[in-house]
């Protein structure tokens, strides 16, 4: 038995969701919609990203069904206790790398503490050797004879069982596409491994295979060992890199949120209003621009930290309180980083309010506000998109500052900030710890890369000067 958890972050994020969702329906019955992402699809690239992004995606939406375990009842006790811990569902699938922590430092697939420690041999006498791990290969009588088999073989099996599932796939995926291209499933498996269809299948199937086999190996080796090694307090690096996904991508899309309604809505009424309208605007995004964007999100978490301590009634748990702190920072972020967006928009808009379409709905009597809706806001899409997409990316190295420099997420939150901010001090110890710093590059990395080569595409798919060319 569990209690759900619903934290603001949890209920946003499924509620953006919902409305990528309804977009995609809606977008789906009107071609002028659907022709950019058909162009977008056929990119190689594109589709390569797009399946690294759904794979962070689903990893971060795992980690956002959140719920209480219920406390073992005590004798006589009748009323149903729940823990204070709050886990998710991606803690449940993780549970070996989540509950089995060693005592401090560890190497990747290490057997033994990454430092010495005083150890009583049989004979009682005391040396300092690295003691051995209580997890990390505590399965292997002799590490340092079976260690290599051991990995050899469960990697085997791993490779195994992700070309199982992945033939599984590709089988469906030809039934599928055999029915839609009127042609036996062979001719069309041959077709998508030859890379003859318009969408590219074969690259998408390759970059989940990627996926599926590095999912068997975490399946298959994190329970007995710790693929990414342990950090100070003897925490499991590859849980705390996987349990960061979710910070980076609630920063970069909640962000993007409060960002979109002040940059789209402001940009249009100062380039298609002008005038005073125009200066009040400016003023604004001017001002906010000359305030140092460190300065003022360090001011506001620090006030938003005072009124925490002040009010700890309103917290439940430690979750409640880490996830109102990210929640507050997106809010920050977003407010402090429309100005860019806006200003571009507004020099757009500036343009088209001259063309002719515009001036003869203008002319006819159609409201302003309609104009904007209908007739500016349609050509401005393709800006925002791209900037949408670059922003994200942004916003994900931006928590990483932030948190390194001490003003980002809660202490407590997994994030790749953290990880950063702990590593720097690893780094300058003697031996050098170097894996949690390479492990939050790695992820951080792979994501933000990813989403700028998808940026890339949309905006080749979306600009009209660019497909005018085409």
């Amino acid at each position: 038995m569990i209690q759900p958890v619903i934290l603001w972050t949890d209920a946003l994020v499924y509620l953006l969701v919902v409305v990528v969702v309804l977009f995609a329906f809606y977008a789906r019955g009107r071609e002028h919609l659907r022709a950019p992402w058909r162009e977008v699809v056929r990119s190689r690239i594109a589709v390569a990203s797009l399946v690294v992004l759904l794979f962070y995606t689903a990893t971060g939406l795992l980690d956002s069904l959140h719920f209480r375990k219920v406390l073992p009842q005590q004798d006589g006790q009748q009323q149903v206790q729940y823990s204070g811990e709050v886990l998710s569902l991606l803690d449940e699938l993780l549970g070996p790398m989540r509950t089995q922590e060693e005592k401090t430092y560890s190497a990747p697939f290490a057997t033994h503490l990454y430092t010495k420690e005083a150890i009583i041999d049989a004979d009682g006498r005391q040396t300092r050797d690295y003691p051995r791990l209580r997890y990390g290969g505590a399965h292997l009588a002799d590490p340092a004879s079976e260690k290599g088999a051991d990995i050899r073989q469960r990697s085997l099996r791993a490779l195994g069982q992700a070309g199982a599932v992945l033939l599984l796939l590709t089988a469906i995926l030809a039934l599928l596409l055999a029915r839609r291209w009127r042609c036996s499933p062979l001719v069309a498996l041959r077709r998508v491994l030859a890379g003859g269809s318009v969408v590219p299948w074969r690259t998408a199937l390759a970059f989940v295979g990627l996926f599926l086999l590095l999912i068997a190996l975490i399946a298959n080796l994190s329970a007995w060992y710790h693929m990414l090694g342990t950090d100070k307090v003897g925490q499991d690096v590859l849980y705390q890199s996987i349990k960061s996904i979710r910070t980076g991508l609630v920063i970069g899309t909640l962000t993007t949120l409060v960002m979109l309604p002040f940059a789209v809505f402001l940009g249009m009424m100062a380039g298609y209003f002008r005038g005073w309208v125009d200066d009040v605007i400016q003023y604004l995004y001017t001002t906010l621009n000359s305030i140092p964007g460190v300065l003022l999100i360090a001011a506001a978490v620090l006030m938003m930290q005072v009124y925490m301590s002040n009010h700890p009634e309103m917290f439940e748990t430690m979750a409640e309180r880490a996830d109102l702190r990210l929640l507050f920072l997106c809010l920050i972020l977003g407010i402090t980083s429309w100005t860019g967006l806006c200003r571009l928009l507004r020099g757009e808009t500036l343009k088209l309010r001259e063309l002719d379409y515009v001036q003869a709905a203008d002319a006819f009597g159609v409201g302003r506000f309609t104009i904007m809706v209908r007739h500016l806001l349609p050509n401005l899409l393709h800006l925002v998109l791209i900037a949408v997409v670059l922003d994200f990316s942004g916003l994900v190295l931006a928590e990483a500052v932030l948190s390194y420099v001490g003003v980002g997420v809660d202490p407590t939150t997994m994030s790749w900030g953290n990880m950063i901010n702990r590593a720097r001090l690893e780094m300058a110890r003697e031996p050098m710890v170097w894996w949690s710093l390479l492990a939050a590059f790695a992820f951080m990395f792979t994501l933000v890369l990813a989403a700028n080569l998808f940026s890339d595409a949309v905006r080749d798919a979306f600009d009209p000067r660019l497909r005018a060319q085409r």
